[in-house]
């Protein structure tokens, strides 16, 4: 504890206009969180793909659309003012906002959104797919992407809609990066890969001071940023991997806001008049699905009656509460295009009289993969105690999660417990999971959950999938989403039972914290102390 104190003391008087301070109390003007963060490999905006990464990515970069702190289920004018789309011709034109300044004090221009796109591509690590669906590669970027005075004009290709390559540029491989700052610290071609790994090129509203992995992040606000100065000076994040230890240094003041405290230790804080807790709907779905490649759980009735064996609630009041919300549809609660009712609950007698009524014959004996770790055994062994109600019993198999997924992937499973979540926010990235298969043969390997459960989509729903990504009209095309959710959910042979939430502690005098649907979506810009 001393020697944190020692850390956290030496980081904040290291801060500009820092006050004094007792050990006891974190500075007025900097916030201080506790969080695991050694999930980190990288913090380049081209390499990121950690959950931890992409909260540092959302305070340091910015993009040219973008869903902001201020909302964020709305698609906004990011670095560009405006655009117009040009759905037949497959090109979007973006109109940089004037004046904006990379905190390097380089002015932001179109060949730094083209240098910035271009440096994903040609470096090609890990969320770079997000990027070359659009049908950019290294050898046809520069006619794909280019820049012509202060606007940006983009080229795609495939059958989709502006609509969707708009999220995709939202998304955080197509932040904007600093070229000139890069270029003067490229070695030996890596394009400031290496530079970036702990410093920051962005236009965000903070700018990076320090990151040492697995130690720290230090934050200073950006006092230019376009969208308005941040409300507090800095933002310090401490690694702190136990829960116990982000509990303590929370109730003793020593920080603001804990980020992984168990659901027990919450309950214990939420009775505390100085500590607030909140609970924000998170972006992976958690379902139950039925491989379609064996006999016994074809009958459509076995999916309708499996909708009324889930203990939804008896589930999220005890070992999920707080972890997880019930959630029916699969596209998350917190996006655009979500479909946030829940119309089944737990009734084993209807779902009996379904199986009566169709004339399913019971007992049926299932195994059921699930990963061997909390809370998926938990919840394995709910659902195997609530289908037997009805006559469907479960034999559980647990696995590590690789052999879990292995097995799922070769279609080798009966039924399934696991969970999904978008790479990038738009509806079509779920959509194709759930609602699309139209080649279901063996050899016609697909990572989606349809195929995976050797489900052959019924042509209606392939159809619609393929229209929603294609529509221009954004209302329409969230309209086609929640008819796609409706339709998935009344049937299909994957029940989608809940969605994660995640659970943050914080100090009463901490507010304007905001916490999205992903990494992506975690602000403090907004933060105020009271």
């Amino acid at each position: 504890m001393k020697l944190f104190k020692a850390a956290l003391l030496a980081a904040a008087l290291a801060m500009p206009m820092t006050p004094a301070i007792s050990l006891a109390t974190t500075p007025a003007d900097i916030l201080v969180v506790a969080q695991n963060i050694d999930d980190i490999v990288s913090i380049d905006p081209a390499e990121a793909y950690e959950f931890s990464s992409g909260e540092y990515v959302a305070q340091t970069y910015d993009r040219l659309v973008q869903y902001d702190a201020a909302d964020t289920k709305t698609l906004a004018a990011g670095l560009a003012k405006e655009w117009a789309a040009d759905d037949a011709t497959k090109t979007i034109t973006f109109t940089l906002r004037d004046g904006v300044k990379f905190t390097s004090g380089n002015p932001l221009r179109a060949e730094d959104v083209v240098y910035s796109w271009k440096r994903v591509i040609v470096l090609n690590k890990a969320p770079a797919f997000i990027l070359t669906q659009l049908g950019w590669t290294p050898e046809n970027f520069d006619s794909m992407v280019k820049a012509d005075g202060n606007k940006v004009v983009v080229k795609y290709e495939g059958d989709f809609a502006s609509a969707f390559v708009l999220n995709v540029l939202a998304a955080r491989p197509a932040s904007v990066v600093d070229a000139v700052t890069l270029q003067a610290n490229e070695a030996n071609g890596d394009m400031g890969n290496g530079w970036l790994k702990s410093n920051s090129a962005g236009t965000g509203p903070f700018v990076l001071k320090a990151f040492r992995p697995g130690e720290l992040i230090n934050l200073t606000a950006n006092a230019e940023y376009f969208n308005g100065a941040p409300a507090i000076k800095g933002v310090i994040i401490r690694h702190v991997a136990e829960a116990a230890t982000q509990q303590l240094l929370l109730e003793s003041g020593d920080v603001d806001m804990a980020k992984n405290l168990t659901s027990d230790q919450i309950a214990t804080i939420a009775g505390k008049d100085t500590l607030v807790t909140e609970t924000y709907p998170q972006a992976a779905v958690h379902f139950l699905s039925f491989n379609q490649k064996d006999e016994a759980l074809q009958p459509e009735a076995v999916w309708d009656a499996a909708r009324y064996l889930v203990n939804y609630k008896g589930m999220t009041d005890t070992f999920l509460k707080g972890q997880m919300q019930t959630h029916q549809a699969f596209w998350p609660s917190g996006f655009p295009g979500s479909l946030d009712e829940t119309p089944y609950t737990y009734d084993p007698a209807k779902a009996k009289q379904i199986l009566a009524d169709a004339g399913v014959k019971t007992p049926i004996t299932v195994t059921l993969d699930v990963i061997n770790s909390t809370p998926f055994t938990d919840m394995a062994q709910s659902l195997q105690a609530s289908f037997a109600e009805a006559g469907i019993n479960f034999e559980i198999i647990p696995g590590t999660g690789s052999q879990v997924i292995t097995k799922y992937r070769a279609r080798t499973h009966e039924a399934m417990l696991l969970y999904w979540g978008p790479d990038f926010m738009d509806p079509h990235s779920n959509a194709k999971a759930f609602a699309y298969n139209e080649d279901n043969s063996d050899g016609n390997y697909q990572s989606t959950t349809t195929w995976r459960n050797g489900w052959a989509v019924p042509e209606e729903l392939n159809k619609e999938t393929k229209a929603a990504l294609a529509e221009p009209d954004q209302a329409k095309r969230s309209a086609m989403y929640v008819d796609l959710q409706k339709k998935v959910q009344e049937k299909s042979p994957i029940v989608i039972m809940f969605q994660a939430a995640t659970q943050v502690a914080r100090a009463k005098n901490v507010d304007g914290y905001v916490n999205g649907a992903t990494s992506d979506f975690v602000y403090y810009r907004l933060v105020k102390k009271n």
